[in-house]
């Protein structure tokens, strides 16, 4: 049956409004789709296991019944939590630590001027923080040869008491056979440090093929049209990283195995120039040679390119990235054959030639951090910017962190083998049975016991201080309320909180203190052996029976809190994979740092933005294209950092119709003070004005998230909000309303309200999207024409006028 149709006299159907989406991003202790989104039924929309996009199972269709929500937006959420989670064994990744932690340092670099960028300057930064990453890799595989050549295969195996108490190396103990000669001794430990440069080029290639080679979403960002002086996370090439991480994993392998390959050659040359083998010497003086050609041409790759972020660079450098580590393979296979050559004469006796070059490596790391510092303030003087940590010194203090983590991390090994393989005896002491690590280790050791004095000395001063604070506020709390009965334990609650959350803010003095003592601590551990030539407690013999014991309690007590550090360490980096509340512990250094590139470090742990941002900018861009709907992008604590970057990625007219709302965010607290050049107030100023609308939540008790831009008047920031809503019980709260800190922002009535707000700003923007007569369905007019996907949008698009609350 035909119906029958309308007569002239019924009113126009009203038009269907354009369908409205929020974006959910979570932060960093994750949340399942479930949790997100309210409901036990969702169901993903697209994505795989490790990162998706979920809805409810109701709201699945929602394309299709745009009538159904009326005034409301479909949510979905972007559930990415695995990919800086999973199980147990990725707490391994806690071991690579220190080269996270420099590759922080290349990103913490002061902002420049947008008029004079000082191009040389920048790259100058980079280079000495590339060359501070390539001494990391040659220090932790330098520490792999000190346990396995020197302590086991030297040594121990040297020995007849050592490796007569353990039967697994009395193959190796002189006597026991073929393997029983020294240089054959070493080719076949320096096995293991080779294999380790293996493990950490399988994992920084696997990971190179899951995240740097996620290609950007075409035409996201016009190379062409892009301006230099545009903020750098906007660039087309900023989170494709492929071509760089190529080129330097390869360096740092080639590096790793000519360290083997040193250490090996060193001992075994030494010898043969004693012996008077002129055959051999002239082989060990042509592999020697082979070695320094190979260190300066790693050196050469990883100064010679830094990144290039103009455009997506799709190229590999095929001679560096196959070239290097395989001809340093090769190098290191024919240095063991000639480790292999029969030396009758030879034995193995006191330690192997390694104080001199853990001594070249410290000292080179103290030299280019100072290098780093004065490159640093440099670059503050030109842009200061009083919000930056420690006036731009920043980068510097975290490559100084960097570098006293890698060599705890490495001499604390070397020392706790030691310890085991001499059993009750100190390493290096008079009458050991072993001479132990070299010598600079043990006063890394020794050092450790007064630094740890002095950071509990200025934890103790900051819990003093929160007291105070928190006494304060504590005056002041009930006032906030009006008409509440004030409540003394009630109100030492909340400025307990918002006094515990104001520590984040002196988090830059701990860590200038931490870096500066460490750097004195580091240069008199360095003077103390090289001057001395001998163990602390031996190098105090003499002065008094107070500081030899002194001496010798503090390189028992360093070698001892390094081994059981270290095992604390890997405990508790497995219990943060597994357990959500220890990951909430430690996920903000944790996923500030793997949030970045990895652009000074290639076996760093892999970035997770170079998957998640393009997730999230494929989603806004096809989206919006294909719908013409309204879009806010709801992001809460890291998921606002990953929200604002995705933003940055959007072609200008689909950002211009997608409204950012963040809450409990570190965008301007941490990353703008930390990270001014990318972060900073020119970046985050730019990312205000081509933004159709912002919205910032922020709590005085949130130890994470603050004001994106405190003290200006943007229109950004909202807050800070009541936390807890209600002071004491009432009618509307009979029960006592809990302090929500960093969490639950979606609990604050203002939440609903600044979204609704966003939606109604963008609302006038998204009836200019009209669906093309006989074109393709769910094609926006710029993508039915061939362009950018929501490009026809900007023409039409008429300025709306401002809602009560909304951002400017």
């Amino acid at each position: 049956m035909t119906p029958e149709p309308p007569l002239a006299s019924d009113p126009p159907l009203a038009p269907v409004p354009p369908l409205a989406l929020e974006l959910l991003v979570h932060g960093v202790a994750g949340a399942a789709p479930a949790e997100l989104l309210g409901d036990p039924r969702t169901v993903r929309v697209t994505g795989d296991s490790t990162a998706a996009v979920f809805r409810r199972t109701e709201d699945a269709d929602a394309e299709t019944h745009p009538e159904r929500y009326p005034g409301r937006p479909v949510p979905e959420a972007y559930c990415w939590s695995r990919l800086t989670s999973g199980n147990g064994a990725r707490a391994l990744w806690l071991l690579l630590l220190p080269f996270m932690v420099a590759n922080l340092a290349h990103w913490a670099r002061p902002a420049t001027p947008a008029a004079d960028p000082a191009p040389r300057t920048v790259r100058t930064y980079g280079v000495l923080v590339r060359i501070l990453a390539l001494s990391l890799t040659v220090l932790l595989i330098a520490a792999a040869c000190e346990v396995a050549l020197d302590l086991f295969a030297w040594q121990c195996a040297g020995s007849g008491t050592c490796a007569g108490s353990r039967s697994w190396l009395r193959f190796l103990a002189p006597g026991g056979g073929w393997w029983a000669l020294p240089g054959r001794r070493l080719a076949l430990a320096a096995l293991v440090p080779a294999a380790l440069t293996g493990l950490l080029w399988f994992l920084s290639n696997r990971t190179w093929s899951a995240y740097e080679s996620q290609p950007p979403p075409a035409g996201a960002v016009d190379p062409d049209t892009a301006s230099d002086t545009a903020p750098a996370l906007g660039r087309p090439g900023f989170w494709y990283g492929r071509r760089l991480v190529a080129r330097l994993r390869a360096a740092h392998t080639a590096a790793g195995l000519l360290t083997v390959a040193a250490a090996v050659t060193a001992p075994t040359a030494r010898y043969d120039r004693r012996a008077g083998s002129a055959v051999l010497e002239v082989l060990g003086c042509a592999a020697q040679s082979l070695l320094v050609a190979g260190g300066l041409t790693v050196a050469w790759v990883v100064i010679r390119r830094g990144r290039t972020e103009a455009r997506p660079d799709h190229r590999l450098d095929r001679a560096a990235v196959t070239l290097l580590p395989g001809a340093a393979l090769a190098l290191l296979a024919a240095v063991l054959l000639y480790a292999c050559w029969p030396r009758p004469g030879w034995t193995s006796a006191g330690r192997l030639p390694g104080d001199f070059a853990f001594g070249i490596l410290m000292l080179g790391q103290g030299v280019c951090v100072l290098a780093l510092t004065g490159v640093a303030a440099y670059l503050h003087r030109r842009a200061p910017d009083p919000a930056a940590a420690l006036h731009g010194l920043g980068g510097p203090a975290v490559a100084m962190l960097g570098c006293a983590l890698g060599g705890v991390m490495s001499g604390g090994v070397a020392q706790r083998v030691a310890d085991w393989l001499d059993g009750g005896a100190t390493p290096g002491m008079a009458g050991a049975p072993l001479p132990g690590p070299p010598v600079l280790l043990s006063w890394q050791a020794a050092v450790l016991p007064p630094l740890l004095l002095v950071l509990a000395l200025l934890a103790a001063w900051f819990a003093g201080r929160g007291v105070l604070v928190r006494r304060r506020l504590a005056a002041t709390v009930a006032a906030e309320y009006p008409g509440e009965t004030p409540d003394q334990a009630r109100s030492r609650r909340i400025a307990g909180a918002r006094a515990a959350a104001a520590l984040t803010d002196s988090a830059p003095w701990f860590v200038a203190a931490v870096s500066g003592i460490t750097l004195l601590l580091g240069a008199g551990a360095l003077a103390g052996a090289w001057f001395s030539g001998r163990v602390p407690g031996e190098a105090a013999r003499g002065t008094g029976p107070l500081l030899e014991s002194a001496a010798r309690a503090a390189q028992d007590t360093g070698s001892w809190l390094i081994g059981f550090g270290f095992v604390l360490f890997v405990t508790w980096g497995r219990r943060a994979y597994r357990d959500p509340a220890a990951r909430r512990t430690i996920g903000i250094l944790w996923d500030v740092g793997t949030f970045w590139p990895r652009a000074a470090h290639p076996f760093a742990p892999p970035c997770y933005a170079e998957r998640a941002v393009p997730d999230l900018t494929w989603r806004m861009t096809g989206w919006t294209g294909r719908t013409g709907g309204r879009l806010v992008i709801s992001g809460h604590s890291q998921g606002s950092v990953l929200a604002a970057a995705a933003v940055w990625q959007l072609p200008p007219p689909v950002r211009r119709r997608v409204a950012l709302l963040t809450y409990g965010s570190p965008l301007g607290r941490l990353y703008g003070r930390w990270f001014p050049a990318y972060f900073g107030p020119g970046p985050l100023t730019a990312l205000h004005r081509e933004v159709d609308c912002w919205r910032n939540l922020w709590r005085a008790t949130d130890p994470i998230g603050g004001a994106v831009f405190p003290g200006t008047q943007e229109g950004v920031d909202r807050g800070p909000l009541a936390d807890p809503i209600a002071y004491g019980r009432s009618a509307r709260h009979p029960l006592p309303a809990p302090i929500l800190g960093h969490s639950d922002y979606q609990a604050d009535p203002s939440f609903a309200a600044e979204r609704d707000a966003l939606l109604a700003r963008l609302n006038t923007a998204a009836r200019a999207w009209v669906p093309r007569p006989g074109g393709p369905p769910g094609r926006s007019p710029g993508e039915a024409a061939g362009g950018v996907p929501g490009q026809g949008l900007n023409k039409a698009r008429a300025a709306p006028a401002d809602p009560p609350g909304t951002a400017g």
